[in-house]
């Protein structure tokens, strides 16, 4: 553990943070799980589940959480399998 209080401060702050871009993380690849497996079974709202997934791709492209290339190769596979 850190003794000077603004190593403390940084760690809480980084935790905080941690936390906060995980769950992030997390909505984004679940909104592209949800487009993928309605894709599959031929769902009606796949057109909405494919412009859910391209949003959280590209917030999370925006917030730093993926690099822009990623965002980039992901939605071009998710545009190739709504074909």
């Amino acid at each position: 553990m850190p003794v000077i209080k603004s190593a403390i401060e940084r760690v809480k702050t980084n935790e905080k943070a941690n936390k906060r871009n995980a769950s992030q993380l997390s909505v984004m690849r679940t909104a592209v799980k949800k487009f993928e497996s309605a894709n599959v079974k031929g769902a009606e709202n796949v057109e909405e589940l494919f412009n859910n997934a391209i949003s959280a791709l590209d917030r999370a492209k925006s917030k730093g959480l993926i690099k822009a290339n990623k965002a980039a190769r992901d939605k071009s596979r998710l545009a190739n399998l709504k074909k």
